[in-house]
C-alpha cells in the first residue's frame, strides 16, 4: 500500500464518525506544510483552496474557513486579517510558529478566531475547523435575546456590542465568548465549561486560546473588571463597581 493511501485509511477511520463538510482556504507559503495540509483535510472530507500569499489571500473568495499561516511573503498574516476583516466575517485560524502570548492577543486581536502554534496535530486542527462550523449551525438556530448589564448591550441578533453608546468592534469568536459570560453575571464559570460551550463540545488541545480572548475583551471592554479571574477554577464576568 502506498504511503500516501495508507495515511488517507488512517484519516478516514479516525474522522469518518462526524465529517466535516466545508470547503477550507490554506493560506501557506511553506510548500511541505501545505501539501500535508491538503492531503489531511481532504481526506477528513473536506474540499480545499491553497493560495501562498497575502494578496492571493485577500482576493480569494467563496471559503468557508481560512487556515492562515503568519509568515508570508507579501505581507504577513496579521495584515491579511485585517483586511479580511473590513469585508467579512468568515472564521479564521492562525496557523503559526510564533507561540508567544502577546503573538496570540495581536492575532486575535487583529480578528483571528483561534490561533494553533507549530507543530500542531491533524486531529486538533480538525476539531477545531469542526468547532468554528459547528458553532455557526448553532448560532443561525438559536433563540436571539437582547443582553444589558448597566450601559453594556449586548446585540445578539446582529452580534453588536455597545459600552457607554459606543459600539465595541469583535471578533466572531469574542462575541461568542462575550454572550456566553454575560448570560450569567456573577458566576463563576470553570475553564472547560467555557471550552466545552463557546469553543466545542468535546474540545480537545489547550486551553491558552482562552486565556488570549479573555485578554483581548478585557482590553477591549476597557476594564479588566469585566471579567475577574478565579485562580485554579475559571472566569466571572459582571459589571465593575
Amino acid at each position: 500500500m502506498k504511503p500516501e493511501t495508507h495515511f488517507k485509511l488512517c484519516v478516514f477511520a479516525l474522522l469518518s464518525h462526524n465529517t466535516v463538510d466545508v470547503h477550507v482556504l490554506i493560506v501557506e507559503d511553506d510548500q511541505p506544510i501545505a501539501t500535508s495540509l491538503i492531503l489531511g483535510l481532504t481526506a477528513a472530507g473536506m474540499s480545499v483552496t491553497h493560495v501562498a500569499t497575502g494578496k492571493q489571500a485577500v482576493e480569494a473568495t467563496a471559503y468557508d474557513i481560512m487556515l492562515l499561516d503568519i509568515g508570508l511573503p507579501d505581507f504577513d498574516g496579521f495584515e491579511v486579517c485585517r483586511q479580511v476583516r473590513l469585508v467579512s466575517q468568515v472564521p479564521i485560524i492562525m496557523l503559526t510558529a510564533r507561540a508567544d502570548e502577546i503573538d496570540r492577543v495581536f492575532g486575535l486581536e487583529s480578528g483571528a478566531d483561534d490561533y494553533v502554534a507549530k507543530p500542531f496535530g491533524l486531529r486538533e486542527l480538525i476539531a477545531r475547523i469542526r468547532a468554528v462550523t459547528r458553532r455557526l449551525t448553532i448560532q443561525e438556530t438559536k433563540p436571539q435575546v437582547d443582553l444589558i448589564l448597566g450601559q453594556l448591550n449586548i446585540d445578539a441578533q446582529n452580534r453588536k456590542v455597545t459600552l457607554n453608546g459606543e459600539e465595541i468592534f469583535l471578533t466572531a469568536k469574542e462575541f461568542d465568548l462575550l454572550e456566553f459570560l454575560a448570560t450569567s453575571p456573577g458566576v463563576v464559570h470553570r475553564r472547560n465549561d467555557i471550552l466545552e460551550r463557546v469553543w466545542d463540545t468535546q474540545w480537545y488541545g489547550p486551553t491558552k486560546t482562552l486565556d488570549a480572548h479573555i485578554a483581548a475583551l478585557r482590553k477591549k471592554l476597557g476594564n479588566p473588571g469585566w471579567i475577574t479571574a478565579i485562580r485554579s477554577v475559571g472566569f466571572r464576568f459582571e459589571e465593575p463597581k
